[in-house]
C-alpha cells in the first residue's frame, strides 16, 4: 500500500504497475503457502479454519 500512495502521490501512473505485479505475486505465494501448511502442518487447516482473513481484515 505504501508503494501504491508513493506512485499516486509523485503522479507516475507507471509506477504502478511495478506495484500491481507484486500484488498478484503475494496472491499466489500466500495462497500456495496456505496449502502447503495445510498439508504439511498438524493443527492448521483449524486454525485456518478459524482465521477467516489472510492480509487484509474485512477483505482477503
Amino acid at each position: 500500500m505504501l508503494a501504491t500512495g508513493i506512485a499516486l502521490a509523485l503522479g507516475s501512473l507507471q509506477a504502478l504497475w511495478p506495484v500491481a505485479l507484486v500484488a498478484v505475486v503475494l496472491v499466489i505465494r500466500t495462497q500456495l503457502e496456505d496449502k502447503t501448511l495445510q498439508r504439511e502442518l498438524p493443527g492448521y487447516a483449524e486454525f485456518a479454519a478459524r482465521v477467516r482473513y489472510k492480509w487484509i481484515p474485512w477483505i482477503w
